[in-house]
């Protein structure tokens, strides 16, 4: 398995692994609006003002797997995120493949000094994953709900 920047037509495969509002809200953020065309994600995906990559976890037969975005958050910071997995391939090891190569991907694309993400404190799973790999909780910029979350690279 490894990381390619997506094609159009995997939204398609990652449209499929949204069932609802919420799940949606979760995954990627209140602007998105559910029910949703796979043809608009690209758009729907974009942050405004950033230039956002996107990418897919795919296998040997082109299948996506996972899906992942980085973009530039903060003055030498580059931010993961809408990290989802396959819901009928997730407990395989997955996400943490797909979270090593964003990471690379991200530093290779930006030389920052640190990656950020978010996540759901009610995201146990995800929440253990990103420690880790080395995230650490930033109280000052966290809310009730989400866990905001920095890793220094070297």
């Amino acid at each position: 398995m490894y990381l390619r920047t997506v094609n159009n037509s995997d939204f398609e495969t990652i449209a499929s692994w949204i069932p609802d509002a919420a799940a949606a809200r979760r995954w990627a953020g209140p602007l998105i609006c559910f029910p949703f065309l796979a043809e608009d994600l690209p758009a729907a995906l974009a942050i405004p003002g950033c230039e956002t990559t996107s990418y897919c976890l795919i296998d040997d037969k082109q299948t996506p797997l996972g899906f992942g975005q980085h973009w530039v958050f903060q003055a030498e910071a580059v931010h993961l995120g809408r990290i989802i997995v396959d819901p009928h391939a997730r407990g395989r090891g997955l996400g943490r493949r797909l979270c090593q190569q964003l990471i690379e991907a991200a530093l290779d694309a930006t030389r920052a000094k640190a990656i950020t993400l978010r996540a759901y404190r009610t995201n146990a799973a995800a929440v253990a994953l990103y420690e880790s790999l080395g995230f650490s909780v930033v109280a000052t910029e966290s809310t009730d709900d989400i866990l905001f979350m920095r890793k220094a690279v070297s």
